[in-house]
């Protein structure tokens, strides 16, 4: 709201907002009027004629001058800002809204804060469906205070703790290796063929285990192994090598999260002819569902096999990338992801990640 202050050449004139005019919470500056110059005591009276009448005096004595108060309207709220400069006459009077008080700007920023749980997941402590399991069982503290309940919105710069309880479910938690047969799927059965986990069971465990030989004490496989164990990565139907299953939300997180850059090495048998420049294409150059491939590195392992070392993974993408420069594949296996090699592991068969094992 705006009022402008009036001013004449003659007097001035003090301001009064009626009381309507103005809300609680609005602050509004102490208006100061211009001193009144004074009239030296000498002075001629000023006389003006008045058609059929007598002159009127226009001199006021210092008795009779009086100058008119101008009321202080003070705000609802604390002061929390230094006094306004005094509004010269003329001026514009604004008059400004109190601020929003801090709880109703938290709850405005609310819908642009993360999850917990994703919170947590950036922050590397666990993945989002751990996340979950922790917050429901009261493991999980923000700022000091227990946060049981899912879907809860904190700030980038909350404090998060861990209860020592969480730390010693992850640390239960097993990471499997499996060399994946031909016939099997990475995931959920389709097309009438299994799942890979099928397989993870104490038969088929490889008897050279190195966490079975361990002099600590030897990792025992026990039926809640199977729980919430789940691929991290996939295999195609037709391939065979190196498939990683797990229950630790961080290591899915390293090597499938959208950041991960883990290299996954393949020995790849393939029919064909490929000159010189079809084996600089595989190594950077070609496009998939119409996005560009990242740089791979592909080098001749033997007369018939070629060496992938990919940091990406996108669906059967080593088949179409031969297909691309006119190579047929009749055989592919995983050998590598990170720094774990699939070694004399059997077809077929399974071991744990041993605790010094690191992707």
């Amino acid at each position: 709201m705006t009022r402008m202050l009036p001013h004449s050449s003659l007097a001035a004139r003090a301001v009064y907002l009626r009381p309507h005019e103005i809300s609680l919470g609005t602050t509004v500056s102490t208006l100061k009027l211009p001193p009144k110059r004074e009239k030296p005591a000498n002075a001629p009276a000023i006389m003006r004629a008045r058609p059929g009448g007598k002159p009127r005096n226009r001199t006021r004595s210092a008795s009779a001058a009086i100058e008119p108060a101008v009321p202080s309207i003070v705000s609802a709220e604390p002061p929390a800002q230094p006094a306004a400069e005094p509004l010269a006459l003329g001026s514009a009077l604004t008059l400004t809204p109190a601020p929003a008080t801090a709880a109703a700007a938290a709850r405005a920023e609310g819908p642009q804060l993360p999850r917990l749980s994703k919170r947590m997941s950036e922050l590397g402590l666990c993945s989002r469906r751990e996340a979950d399991e922790w917050i429901e069982n009261g493991w999980v503290r923000v700022d000091g205070a227990i946060v049981a309940t899912l879907g809860t919105r904190v700030s980038p710069h909350a404090r998060i703790e861990i209860d020592a309880a969480a730390r010693r479910d992850q640390a239960q938690r097993v990471t499997i290796l499996l060399n994946k047969p031909i016939g099997y799927v990475s995931g959920q059965a389709e097309d009438g063929h299994e799942p890979a986990i099928v397989l993870i069971k104490p038969d088929n465990r490889w008897p050279e285990d190195p966490t079975a030989q361990r002099t600590d004490g030897a990792m025992r496989f026990v039926p809640g192994h199977l729980r919430s164990l789940a691929p991290a990565g996939r295999l195609d139907i037709d391939s065979t090598g190196l498939l990683v299953l797990t229950q630790d939300g961080r290591v899915a997180r390293t090597l499938i999260g959208e950041e991960s850059a883990i290299e996954k090495e393949y020995l790849v048998r393939v029919e064909g002819q490929l000159p010189a420049a079809g084996l600089k294409l595989l190594q950077h150059g070609l496009t998939l569902d119409g996005a560009p491939l990242k740089p791979a590195k592909v080098s001749w392992a033997n007369e018939a096999q070629l060496r992938f070392v990919l940091r990406e993974g996108k669906k059967r993408q080593i088949r179409r990338m031969c297909e691309a420069v006119g190579l047929k594949v009749t055989g592919l296996r995983r050998v590598r992801i990170g720094s774990v090699v699939l070694g004399k592991l059997p077809v077929g068969q399974w071991r744990y990640l041993g605790g010094n094992e690191k992707f």
